[in-house]
């Protein structure tokens, strides 16, 4: 066998999907197996990958011992002349086997290879190409030396900036989204280190590469798109903490004396140095616009209370104690008024803002006249600073939102103008697809890939993207995988980086539609809303209604009992309800119509029991099951009771 693909999952079912459907095209003419190790996810990776990739050799873990077990899990268990450890946040091109195979049939001297990688943005990923961590590396690194200098040889180490991310190179350390690897360089350096639980795996294990006499090589002639997940955000602190912490591991192992104890030194400070700045930066980043108002109106009063003063009193009316407790209270008052009516969320809504200020005022005067007389300085005061407070705060965010300063950019609903690529069948099911999501889209159209592509609906070919995006003013694109290679896909974002459009891809068969730039970014994945049944709430409601059946059922058996031909059956059905084993109605399970969808219990009845004097296909029954999932409620289960209450004594498998 000629390759071995190892990919190590933790709930990104609908990543995993669309990266073992581009895998497998990658695979074709080569020989090659497919494993997925699954770190213990909840998110139903593992049903997706029995029901519909059952080719591939699943490993199902019931703890997550961390990436580099799991990988060495599949790897010992590898018939292939070559392994390669994928993520499944990623997207290769149909050739990319192919050419990165050959390259390293003919180099004998590669004992690992990484490719160039881009976002989902069509941006290059500088991770694609790495130097050796080593203290001064890291230093350069750690304290932005690296970034404010790419292109110096001593300071750009890091990323191998100076390099050009075009050409093939000699480099220290591969990325973990795309290691191919030749086995025999593995069984002579040992697998990668468990000591390594997320980070630090791929330096550690590039680095024995290069020690063992062997090269690793960037290979830019194919691309893969990688998501980069963030579901560590890199900001937090435990993201810093459990990195720099994988760099002492590897500072410990490989460098000795005096140079590991300055290397470890010096991730200490970075943790200390990086961890306290993201505290800071989250702190300020929450407390600075409210810091704002507070100023703004507590300066209000400092410019209109002596007028007011000078107009309707002597001077020296208001006494200190006005400016030191009374204007701060008010003030107070306005501002958990603004706190509660949402108007700190971000981005801004101005109308939130202005809410606050009405219900912060209305509660000020109630407060007002409750209480003692000797501490109420001026009603006129309290409306002079609402109204101050209004036109000020408005007009800032309104001057701010204007200069695009962070904190105060306003919200704007910016409708989805979507073009699909695709063939008209997969085009009008991913449209039909997006019709059953939240964002409430704007199709524009679809775009022809062949000749063969026609209809009223077509806006244009492939070769045209660049004037339909412009002239159509679309913002998103949606590439129908089922149709359309990976590829060309991958080559259509390079050549459209500089516009401002998003890219989503379209896994065949799927309910999802992925894409953008990380996994964990709102709004990347649009999936059609199939969770309703399985809320906690819901399933709480359907199996305490179930439990409430069968009891009802069984007390009133001896009266109905009768009325039913296979009497042991229904006694035998109300205490596997009872048991928790099955449930009174569940999806129709036939020709794996409930394929994606929420796991619930097998039903007596189902959602096709209403149309039992239609025949059925099988894409009519995974409507039904579809429809049942994403909208449940309790009536549904109790029409669908009433109505077939005569097969209540119908057999299961449960």
């Amino acid at each position: 066998m000629k390759l071995s693909v190892v990919i190590v999952n933790y709930n990104v079912k609908h990543f995993l999907e669309q990266c073992i459907h581009s895998v497998q095209k990658a695979c074709k003419n080569i020989a090659s197996e497919i494993w997925v190790v699954d770190n213990n996810s909840v998110d139903g990776s593992c049903s997706l990958v029995k029901d519909k990739f059952p080719e591939v050799k699943l490993i199902e873990n019931k703890t997550n011992h961390g990436f580099s077990y799991a990988n060495n899990q599949a790897i010992k268990l590898a018939q292939g002349e070559y392994i390669l450890l994928l993520n499944p946040d990623t997207v290769v091109e149909e050739d990319t086997f192919q050419k990165a195979l050959s390259f390293m049939d003919n180099t004998p001297d590669a004992g690992g290879l990484g490719v160039k990688m881009i976002d989902g943005k069509g941006n290059f990923l500088p991770e694609s190409k790495r130097g050796l961590p080593t203290p001064w590396v890291a230093f350069y690194k750690i304290f932005g030396l690296s970034k404010l200098f790419p292109k110096s040889r001593k300071f750009g180490t890091y990323h191998l900036s100076y390099l050009d991310k075009d050409s093939i190179h000699k480099v220290d350390v591969l990325s973990g989204a795309f290691m191919l690897l030749r086995k025999k360089t593995l069984d002579k350096i040992g697998l990668l280190d468990e000591a390594f639980f997320m980070y630090g795996e791929d330096i550690d294990l590039s680095y024995r590469i290069a020690k063992g006499g062997y090269n690793n090589y960037y290979f830019p002639e194919t691309t893969i798109i990688h998501y980069k997940g963030e579901s560590t955000k890199k900001s937090s602190v435990n993201y810093i903490r459990i990195f720099y912490n994988a760099m002492v591991i590897f500072t410990n192992k490989h460098f000795s004396g005096g140079k590991a104890k300055m290397f470890s030194l010096l991730i200490k400070m970075a943790i200390y140095f990086r961890a306290y700045a993201a505290i800071l930066n989250r702190a300020f980043s929450r407390i600075y616009v409210p810091l704002f108002d507070v100023l703004i109106m507590y300066g209000g009063f400092l410019l209109f209370t002596p007028y007011w003063e000078s107009l309707k009193y002597s001077t020296g009316y208001y006494p200190p104690e006005f400016y030191n407790y009374a204007a701060p209270a008010y003030i107070l008052f306005w501002m958990g008024g603004i706190l509660f009516s949402g108007g700190y969320r971000s981005p801004v809504k101005l109308w939130l803002v202005l809410r606050g200020l009405v219900w912060g005022t209305i509660a000020l005067l109630l407060a007002y006249s409750l209480i003692d007389e000797k501490f109420r300085f001026s009603r006129a005061l309290i409306l002079l600073g609402s109204a101050w407070a209004i036109i000020a705060l408005s007009t800032m965010r309104v001057i701010f939102n204007a200069t695009r300063l962070g904190g105060f950019q306003f919200y704007v609903k910016k409708p989805k103008r979507i073009a699909i690529i695709g063939h008209p069948e997969e085009a009008k099911r991913v449209r039909d697809l997006l019709n059953q999501t939240e964002i409430n889209p704007e199709i524009i159209g679809y775009v022809s890939i062949n000749e063969t592509d026609y209809g009223q609906q077509y806006i244009g070919s492939i070769e045209q993207l660049n004037e339909i995006i412009s002239i159509n003013r679309v913002n998103e694109l949606i590439f129908c995988a089922e149709d359309i290679k990976s590829g060309q896909i991958i080559k259509a974002m390079l050549e459209l980086t500089k516009l401002q459009v998003d890219y989503k891809i379209a896994p065949p068969e799927s309910l999802s539609i992925i894409g953008s730039n990380s996994i964990h970014t709102a709004g990347d994945l649009y999936v059609v809303s199939v969770n309703s049944i399985s809320k906690p709430a819901n399933k709480r409601l359907k199996r305490s209604f179930d439990n409430a059946f069968a009891i009802i059922l069984f007390i009133l058996s001896p009266a109905i009992i009768w009325s039913y031909k296979s009497k042991k059956q229904l006694y035998l059905n109300i205490f596997s309800v009872l048991k928790g084993d099955i449930s009174w109605v569940g999806y129709v399970t036939k020709e794996n119509t409930s394929k994606g969808l929420p796991s619930i219990k097998e039903g007596v009845l189902t959602p096709g029991d209403l149309f039992s004097n239609l025949n059925l296909d099988t894409k009519r029954m995974s409507q039904l099951n579809l429809l049942y999932a994403r909208d449940y409620h309790l009536k549904n289960d109790l029409e669908i009771i009433w109505k077939n209450k005569k097969h209540l004594n119908r057999a299961t498998h449960g």
